[in-house]
């Protein structure tokens, strides 16, 4: 069962609680705008819909899609998350949680908009912007 985890980005300004869907494990996002936003691949944690933001934090948001949208601190510029628009679906940036090292890269997502000048050195499951948009994305 997975525990509930205090988060916050770089100032300490934006805090959260978010609980991850699965104890352990985290991704790397590959796709344009994340290698944008993050300055790299993003590496995030599934963390449903559980996030929840102190009062007063001061985030905001960036709508890159029809239906994600990308969270971040006003006040130190931090990477927060990436979510579905409706909130049901929640990554948390790896980084903002204190001990980023508890979890395991299990999942690359985006592996064919993946520059070739990188890797992970560990074995991972792969999803491609196809299947991500499948997941993702409202059926039209």
């Amino acid at each position: 069962m997975s525990k509930l985890l205090p988060g916050k980005c770089m100032c300490g300004a934006s805090t959260f609680t978010a609980t991850p869907t699965a104890e352990g494990t985290a991704g790397a996002c590959h796709c344009g705008m994340c290698r944008k936003w993050s300055g790299g691949m993003f590496l995030s944690v599934d963390c449903g819909d559980s996030v929840e933001f102190a009062e007063g934090a001061p985030v905001g948001s960036y709508k890159g899609s029809a239906w994600g949208e990308r969270l971040f601190c006003k006040e130190c510029g931090s990477s927060l998350l990436w979510q579905t628009q409706d909130g049901k679906n929640q990554h948390v940036s790896m980084q903002a949680f204190e001990d980023p090292g508890q979890f395991d890269l299990n999942i690359q997502v985006f592996i064919d908009r993946k520059p070739d000048n990188y890797a992970l050195a560990n074995e991972t499951r792969t999803m491609t912007e196809a299947d991500v948009f499948a997941m993702f994305a409202p059926q039209t």
